[in-house]
């Protein structure tokens, strides 16, 4: 007599079938085989993903032979108070920047260039995988960095031609696209107008008489707030909410150039007469400016480094300065490059070294404590391999190399070199826009 099988067990058996192996199915050893094939770098990820992964990790003490095996490639990780034998407790973040710091001294220099716009742009923003390219064109566009697609484009009105951009660092650029309407901002220096976008390309102005100014050079924006440097000397905080502008603040420095803003709300400006000037939002008046007595020229670039109270500022001369502001006084002043900076940048939370890149085309990397030149590169005149992606953008692969520091740079030619105007830095990786229809990602690779 055959067994007759009834539905609820036919259909837990077909249940059983339809579920799938999952990563947390797999036991101690498999993971073990896996891990085995990761870098410290990636390694360290793990450790963060879950418990169950912590626990194999150091279980097995696969940190200490992964730190073993690159002390003996000559690495400076771990550090000195992190014993190779004994337990490794890493300091993830730490360790990501010494990661970070190694990948653009050490590691290999694979650049990939694509045609962003069909008119020249000279900026660009990157937050989180996604890069923001406009300035020069009559459209802004958002790429994701992974496939190169063009995610949204933001055109501006034909009458007047944008001037600068920025996102709020609080906010992620992937919440413009995926989150409320509330965070999708692009704000936008448009003419004499301060322009607001949408994720659905729906864009505002703010009303006439509280959104003009006079001519407007630069902007930069932490919600709630908006920064615009002006020609006529004043910086103008508006609210993004109500729409007004709150203050006007004089800084007697002239045309302000450039803005960086802090997390505490106080910018930092950099004028055409190579002054620095620290103002507040809560006060009428600076509270402090500063000057260079040993150069002359005026700044194009200004960043600040919440963590060490450290501005940065590059020159139409060629000079970074590093500026204390709780002493409110200039640490160090080197000539990094015979022509303009146009650009410097450092990760947030990296208080080692930065990338300055500018009119000879040149990327520096930097020390941040002494402004000595650590490492200097460019592209190499060969295109190894030319891609197609299916949203049709052409992706042309070179190698970067590294120069000596005392190789003339007159002598190389421009077209490995073409002129940086703005550095968006990631992790690792670098982006630059030049002044040109296309843009280049800079990757670094130990491996």
């Amino acid at each position: 007599m055959g067994i007759t099988e009834t539905g609820d067990e036919s259909s837990g058996r077909k249940t059983r079938r339809r579920i799938s192996p999952s990563i947390e199915s797999l036991d101690a050893d498999i993971l073990c085989i896996i891990f085995s094939f990761l870098d410290l770098f990636d390694l360290v990820h793990c450790t963060v993903v879950c418990n169950s992964w912590h626990a194999v990790i150091k279980k097995l003490k696969l940190l200490q032979a992964s730190c073993r095996k690159m002390h003996h490639l000559g690495s400076d990780f771990p550090s000195s108070s992190t014993s190779l034998d004994g337990p490794a407790e890493i300091d993830v973040e730490d360790f990501a920047m010494k990661h970070h710091k190694m990948a653009l001294l050490r590691g290999r220099i694979e650049i990939e260039r694509w045609e962003a716009h069909s008119n020249r742009v000279s900026q660009c923003r990157m937050k989180k995988g996604l890069l923001l390219t406009g300035v020069g064109d009559k459209v802004m566009r958002l790429w994701s960095l992974k496939s190169y697609k063009c995610m949204e484009e933001y055109s501006l009105p034909d009458a007047a031609s944008l001037i600068d951009f920025d996102f709020d660092e609080k906010t992620s650029v992937e919440s413009l696209i995926w989150i409320s309407e509330t965070t999708s901002i692009i704000v936008g220096l448009v003419g004499t107008r301060i322009s607001i976008w949408r994720r659905n390309g729906q864009r505002s102005i703010f009303p006439s008489r509280e959104g003009t100014f006079p001519k407007g050079l630069c902007m930069r924006y932490i919600d709630p707030e908006a920064v615009v440097g002006c020609e006529d000397g004043t910086a103008r905080v508006f609210d993004m909410y109500s729409k007004t502008c709150s203050q006007i603040i004089r800084t007697q420095g002239g045309p302000i150039t450039c803005l960086s803003l802090s997390e505490n709300q106080v910018f930092l400006s950099g004028s055409s007469l190579g002054r620095v000037t620290v103002s507040d939002p809560l006060l009428d008046q600076p509270v402090a400016t500063l000057k260079s007595t040993i150069t002359a020229g005026g700044i194009q670039t200004i960043c600040f480094n919440q963590g060490t109270n450290l501005a940065f500022t590059g020159t139409t001369g060629g000079y970074v300065s590093c500026w204390d502001l709780r002493k409110m006084g200039r640490l160090w002043e080197k000539r990094v490059s015979p022509n303009v900076v146009y650009s410097i940048q450092q990760l947030r939370n990296d208080t080692s070294v930065m990338v300055a890149g500018g009119i000879d085309g040149v990327l520096r990397v930097i020390d941040q404590n002494s402004g000595r030149v650590l490492s200097r590169f460019i592209m190499e005149d060969k295109v190894s391999t030319t891609l197609r992606r299916d949203n049709q953008v052409v992706i042309e692969k070179r190698r970067g190399k590294r120069v000596s520091q005392d190789m003339e740079m007159d002598k190389i030619e421009r077209k490995v070199r073409p002129q940086i105007s703005c550095i968006a830095m990631g992790m690792k990786k670098i982006v630059t826009a030049h002044n040109g229809k296309c843009i280049s990602v800079w990757r670094f690779n130990l491996s």
